[in-house]
């Protein structure tokens, strides 16, 4: 396998890791869900989203990203190995650690761009041992050597685009996408599920947009996965804003935040 910069930091035991995200309700899916990993019950994606531990700032996210409903799609459930891929400050990484439970675990990727960007708040979310199940891969983005077969979900939310995103100043070189993907679909075990989230692009965009805007052509993702060998198992619409101006950065302060998302889910074939 290719060198690799990987630092595993191993994060100790959290009581009361009982449960997940938001109320899962109101769910629009075109395709079938996945039949080997049934979502649990509502319940478990309620206790995450309100566990007590939550920050508040955390919290105020929530309205606009709708965890529950978005980890309740993709089929996250206890006992699960999860990967969450370019996780920044580490959001969706805790609501999915409490998903999982105490029988699962949660590796939550980020790299040295990531990291200087988030600042202290993956830091503070991690400190004093406060996610028993969770363990911080730190690699870089042409360095990645997961083992195989290791994952029952990969989460990439809001990070995608970030494949396309090009700032070698900065820490962050042209990634060979194709590589990346590929060293993605290896790790998974069979069955297992891709879940992305990202913002809209222009139909037709071309993927620079994913650097420029920070925004993705959803058939850019459809093509690209597709030729990884994943196969697409439906979408949500949960995400939607039809008011949003494609137009504009997604970090723009007039659309911040309220985004038109797409919610796709994918498998790695049995």
């Amino acid at each position: 396998m290719r060198p690799t910069a990987l630092i595993f930091v191993f994060l100790v035991v959290l009581g009361g890791c009982s449960g997940g995200p938001a109320d899962g309700g109101n769910v629009a899916d075109s395709g079938p869900a996945p039949q080997d990993s049934p979502a649990p019950r509502v319940s478990v994606y309620h206790a995450a989203v309100n566990h007590a531990d939550r920050s508040e700032r955390d919290i105020a996210r929530d309205a606009g990203r709708k965890p529950g409903e978005v980890l309740g799609f993709f089929g996250i459930k206890p006992g699960m190995t999860v990967l969450d891929m370019f996780s920044g400050g580490g959001y969706y990484t805790e609501l999915a650690s409490r998903v999982v439970g105490e029988s699962g675990r949660v590796v939550s990727h980020t790299n040295a761009a990531y990291a200087q960007f988030v600042g202290d708040e993956a830091t503070n979310r991690y400190a004093d041992n406060r996610l028993p199940n969770v363990q911080i891969l730190m690699a870089e983005n042409n360095e990645l050597d997961l083992p195989a077969g290791e994952f029952d979900a990969v989460l990439m939310i809001l990070a995608f685009h970030d494949i396309f995103y090009v700032d070698s100043k900065n820490g962050w070189p042209k990634i060979d996408g194709p590589m990346l993907l590929a060293e993605l679909y290896q790790s998974m075990k069979p069955g297992a599920v891709l879940g992305v989230v990202d913002h809209y692009a222009e139909a037709g965009s071309p993927r620079e947009t994913g650097g420029t805007l920070h925004r993705i052509d959803p058939e850019i993702v459809l093509a690209d996965l597709g030729k990884a060998g994943f196969v697409f198992d439906g979408k949500s619409e949960i995400l939607r804003n039809m008011d949003d101006d494609y137009g504009k950065n997604m970090a723009d302060p007039s659309v911040r935040g309220r985004t038109d998302r797409f919610v796709f889910r994918f498998r790695k074939p049995d």
